[in-house]
């Protein structure tokens, strides 16, 4: 019989990689970075705990990358779970890297892996709750809709809306637009690859203690603990709610995104209508 395979983007550290070690006791896990080496220490972990893993390098904002890494693991096996964490936040990069990493990636690991997938398999596609910090009517759905026929026409378009702005705005409107579109995006994949047997799910973590919620420093922590459960998260947390959702006990979701937060956004969201009842 041909070996499950799950792919998983981003998962040197953190919520991928404690998301491989609970769906590597059922299937291979592929680590995907840009440089193999930094993903050593996580192939090694996932050993000591008797799954097989291997790293296998590729550049999410690299088409042809992607391309040879969804050949490569198709050739490995059944390519049952694509798991796509990887992504930067405003403070790792420029707005243009951010939109081609969060944005781009997502498009070229969703659209590559789904010729490769079939029925009854699942691509999970990491957003943030940043994505609901923009109101639904502020969201340049005309731009995202460039990016189910051209990524290159809709990083162009991203980039000319980004230029626009003041460059002290650029870095953080790159983030929260290029998560919101990942919410909107798995939607549109979700009814795309549905007939196929393939489902398209997206999760957007609050504020977790991994190394990219360090980067984010004592901003995201603040905003978690004014969430209503008052902390910020523990990786394994989220890895045991992305692992359902990849699995088959999830079989019928599709098309949606969990907002996993510890109801930070729910905290914020109350805030700012009490803000504007007091100042109607």
């Amino acid at each position: 019989m041909m070996k499950n395979i799950c792919v998983v983007t981003g998962g040197g550290s953190g919520m991928g990689l404690e998301t491989a070690k609970i769906v590597g006791k059922n299937m291979k896990i592929i680590l995907t970075g840009r440089t193999v080496a930094k993903l050593e220490n996580a192939i090694t972990e996932l050993k000591e705990l008797g799954i097989e893993a291997e790293a296998y390098p590729c550049d999410a904002s690299d088409r042809a990358s992607v391309d040879k890494l969804a050949a490569y693991a198709a050739g490995q096996g059944t390519v049952k779970v694509v798991i796509h964490a990887a992504g930067v936040s405003p403070h790792m990069t420029s707005a243009e890297n951010i939109f081609a990493i969060n944005a781009g990636g997502t498009i070229h690991v969703d659209e590559a892996f789904a010729a490769v997938m079939g029925a009854g398999s699942v691509i999970l596609n990491v957003s943030s709750m940043s994505a609901y910090m923009m109101p639904a009517d502020r969201a340049p759905k005309q731009l995202y809709s460039l990016a189910l026929d051209s990524a290159d026409a809709f990083l162009a378009g991203a980039n000319q809306m980004l230029s626009s702005l003041p460059e002290a705005q650029r870095n953080g409107m790159a983030y929260t637009t290029s998560k919101n579109f990942v919410v909107w995006y798995t939607v549109q994949e979700a009814l795309k690859y549905g007939r196929k047997g393939i489902r398209v799910v997206s999760i957007s973590p609050g504020t977790f203690s991994t190394p990219m919620g360090d980067v984010e420093g004592e901003e995201a922590a603040g905003f978690a603990k004014r969430g209503a459960l008052g902390r910020v998260g523990d990786p394994v947390e989220i890895a045991r709610m992305m692992a359902f959702m990849v699995s088959d006990e999830a079989s019928y979701l599709t098309g949606t995104d969990i907002l996993y937060d510890g109801g930070a956004i729910a905290a914020f969201q109350d805030m700012m209508a009490k803000r504007a009842a007091q100042n109607a």
